[in-house]
């Protein structure tokens, strides 16, 4: 459904004014409308399930220029896109590849933006890059996901301590902190090692050697060409940050180049979605809870049946750095 003269319109404003809605019922495929919508520079106003559209009655006073649906099309749906007034609805869509199957999503991603590219009348929006990295200093092979909570620290500074910053991967952690310590974090974790520890205080891309510990106040998400985005947003739910958000959201994204380790704490977060580690192949291992300075957390990811590898930070470190180098020598091989 086109409204012509508001195509038209559209045709003549800066590509960050142009409003697009997002509606998707499959998680994995509102991240690749997300990734997409980004990547065109327009301004990306939700990415929702039609459950969670109904949960935010606020969207119904905003003007959407474009809803992007793959979800089921129906009169209540098309009453409540014809209340933003758009220029265009959008529906019917092929499944997205998983970000992480670079030349299959790219064919996907372009699909779309050939579409939106001959609807506004730009074709720069073809030629835009995938999965291409404006720095050199990336050479990361795999994220490396860590999830903690109270007696956390010491435990994720002893994987630390135990691991190279020299192997080809990245770390992000979520640690559950408060807002006024959570400066100090990156002084503990240094200590005595050649990581670089930093919070995220702006969007950037994941680096090799580096450790980005997600913020308290604000929600990020991780995209397909690996910058992680920082949302003017706080985190939903009882826990900030949120491990488990972040854990669906990086397992999505990078698949089998992803090892999520959780850490000591209180509580479960990061058990909601274990699912979706095995549905993306990616490893999921755990601090023996036996060792943990409170069990709970890692206890959780153990008992969901999921869990990989368990272990002290130090063996963790251990077999991180063997799985590594298993998948290299495998690699080499073919």
């Amino acid at each position: 459904m086109k409204d012509n003269a508001r195509v038209l319109a559209l045709r003549g404003i800066a590509k960050e004014g142009i409003k697009v809605l997002v509606v998707a019922e499959e998680h994995h495929q509102r991240m690749a409308f997300s990734d997409t919508v980004r990547s065109c520079g327009f301004t990306l106003i939700d990415c929702v399930s039609r459950a969670q559209l109904k949960q935010k009655p606020e969207l119904s006073d905003i003007d959407i220029d474009i809803w992007l649906i793959d979800s089921d099309y129906d009169d209540d749906m098309a009453t409540v896109t014809a209340a933003s007034k758009p220029a265009a609805v959008l529906v019917g869509f092929s499944q997205a590849p998983y970000l992480n199957e670079a030349q299959p999503y790219a064919k996907w991603q372009r699909k779309l933006k050939r579409k939106l590219a001959q609807m506004l009348a730009l074709p720069t929006l073809v030629h835009t890059p995938v999965y291409k990295s404006d720095t050199v200093d990336t050479e990361w092979r795999y994220v490396v996901f860590l999830g903690a909570s109270m007696g956390g620290p010491s435990a994720v500074k002893e994987f630390l301590d135990n691991l190279s910053p020299t192997l080809p991967i990245c770390i992000l952690l979520a640690h559950h902190f408060n807002q006024t310590m959570i400066g100090t974090l990156p002084r503990i974790l240094n200590r005595h090692n050649e990581w670089r520890c930093q919070v995220i205080t702006s969007s950037q891309r994941l680096r090799a050697g580096q450790c980005l510990i997600a913020p308290i106040d604000k929600q990020i998400v991780c995209d397909s060409t690996g910058r992680v985005i920082l949302l003017d947003q706080p985190w939903s739910g009882e826990y900030k940050p949120a491990i488990g958000e972040i854990l669906k959201n990086t397992s999505d994204v990078y698949g089998s180049e992803l090892i999520n380790i959780i850490f000591s704490g209180m509580g479960n977060d990061g058990s909601q979605y274990l699912h979706l580690i095995q549905d993306n192949d990616s490893q999921l291992w755990a601090q023996d809870p036996s060792l943990s300075a409170c069990p709970s957390q890692p206890q959780a990811i153990v008992d969901s049946g999921y869990c990989g590898f368990v272990g002290s930070p130090a063996e963790l470190a251990q077999k991180l750095t063997d799985y590594i180098g298993e998948r290299a020598a495998t690699a080499s091989s073919r």
